[in-house]
């Protein structure tokens, strides 16, 4: 698919069924208490697996145990992809900064100081950005093998599948997604002064955003797999 096609079918995706968009709605805003959002995770899961096999429904609310334990599985990836990023970016700032204090007077100290902060967090961003990517492929590969985490953690799986959709076409979809997205959390911060905007937000614009993103990722992962022949059986000696 093109990444048109793709963009669009994901933007009609939600609006299949807007009863379910406010039920996830609903689960975001309980996830104030924290153990719901494992089971928006489940569910943002679930649609990436429900597309990766071929559907075009939104799935069901159902089975929430085990929506609940993919919702835990993604997040024991996402904070497993954040310790590299953390540690790359304490080292970084850590070494850079120890060398403007050397190199700096008095006077220019904190002038120093700002700059190692600037650059250092200019390479978190792109650190972050580029182990983002991975990580969310790593999600799709993990739903591919129906939930197994370990493959997440197949580095080699997931760059060969990055690099079967193409990493310009993967980066310039994640543009497009995340431009999209922040439309709508600004057409909802817009409307936030009224009474609406503050039900609109967390009830619809963000399950709708979440529903819309993991449904482009699939699709992307689902057009690649779908190019993949099947690898013939060997039948067994006699």
């Amino acid at each position: 698919m093109e990444i048109g096609e793709i963009i669009s079918d994901s933007i009609k995706y939600p609006s299949s069924n807007w009863g379910k968009v406010l039920i996830l709605g609903v689960i975001m805003i309980a996830s104030i208490l924290i153990v719901p959002i494992f089971l928006v995770y489940g569910y943002i899961f679930r649609i990436i697996k429900a597309t990766l096999a071929g559907m075009d429904e939104l799935p069901e609310f159902d089975e929430i145990g085990d929506m609940f334990v993919d919702g835990l599985k993604i997040f024991v990836v996402a904070i497993v992809y954040a310790i590299p990023v953390a540690i790359i970016s304490w080292l970084f700032n850590l070494v850079l900064g120890s060398a403007f204090y050397s190199a700096a007077t008095v006077t220019s100290l904190s002038a120093g100081m700002f700059w190692a902060l600037m650059a250092g967090n200019i390479v978190f961003i792109i650190i972050a950005i580029i182990v983002g990517l991975i990580e969310i492929m790593a999600i799709a590969n993990m739903a591919y093998y129906d939930g197994e985490l370990g493959a997440a953690f197949r580095f080699s799986e997931i760059l060969n599948l990055i690099a079967s959709i193409g990493w310009g076409k993967y980066i310039v979809t994640y543009i497009v997604i995340v431009l999209l997205a922040m439309v709508g959390v600004f057409i909802g911060m817009l409307t936030m002064f009224i009474l609406i905007g503050i039900i609109l937000l967390p009830l619809v614009i963000m399950p709708y955003i979440a529903m819309f993103a993991s449904r482009a990722i699939a699709l992307l992962v689902a057009d690649v797999i779908a190019e993949v022949p099947e690898t013939p059986e060997v039948p067994e000696p006699e």
